[in-house]
């Protein structure tokens, strides 16, 4: 039933991609909605890892959850915009990436966009994965399955509960591809899919909700 799901999803996938490659140039299509060829080929091979178990997801007990933490390479633009969408919600968030530098701002076209969206980036400052501190009730929202492969070999992080944050965008985007230096259409493109994402998570985690009313 789960495998015949994510097919389902997978065959949107290709028949959108299908319908578009007929009335756009398919370079220009493949940038603006996926970022690369790359991140095509990626987000149809999620489909097919999610649905066959393969994605190293660790559920968690909803109930349980009390804090998402939002995780992509550099903490500057995928889960650095997660992570303001989400609290402004009114969610209990943290971000952190699995390779960057400390106190760094976000990307300039990421704040751009997330503007454009209403959301402001700037006080947005990096936290390395070896920065993080687990606590209990976190739930580790991942945006590609090569990001939660590599906090399931990280000992520190192995138990910690682990998912694909696009699993909760409406359609399901299991891989979120890197916007970082890509065509700024695309950036957008995938910070919305990220702001879609952010509705169904509040009402999935009710106890990641903060007790104060969101702005």
């Amino acid at each position: 039933m789960i495998f015949a799901i994510y097919a389902l999803d997978f065959s949107r996938l290709s028949c959108e991609l299908s319908f578009t490659c007929h009335v756009e140039p398919v370079p220009s299509m493949i940038d603006a909605r996926f970022g690369t060829y790359r991140g095509a080929i990626r987000l149809a091979l999620s489909y097919l890892q999610i649905g066959s178990g393969q994605a190293w997801v660790k559920p968690p007990v909803a109930a349980n959850v009390r804090r998402l933490v939002f995780v992509c390479h550099g903490n500057i633009c995928r889960s650095a915009f997660a992570d303001v969408v989400a609290r402004q919600a009114g969610l209990n968030v943290a971000s952190f990436g699995l390779s960057t530098s400390a106190d760094m701002p976000a990307h300039p076209p990421a704040v751009a966009a997330a503007a454009r969206l209403g959301h402001d980036m700037t006080a947005h400052r990096t936290t390395r994965v070896e920065e993080y501190v687990s606590l209990p009730g976190d739930l580790l929202l991942a945006m590609e399955v090569r990001h939660l492969q590599k906090i399931a070999q990280n000992l520190r992080l192995t138990n910690v509960p682990r998912s694909l944050l696009g699993l909760w965008a409406v359609p399901k985007m299991p891989h979120l591809h890197d916007p970082y230096e890509l065509d700024p259409a695309y950036m957008e493109t995938c910070l919305r899919r990220i702001e879609a994402a952010v509705p169904a998570l509040v009402s999935a985690f009710p106890g990641a909700r903060l007790s104060s009313t969101p702005s």
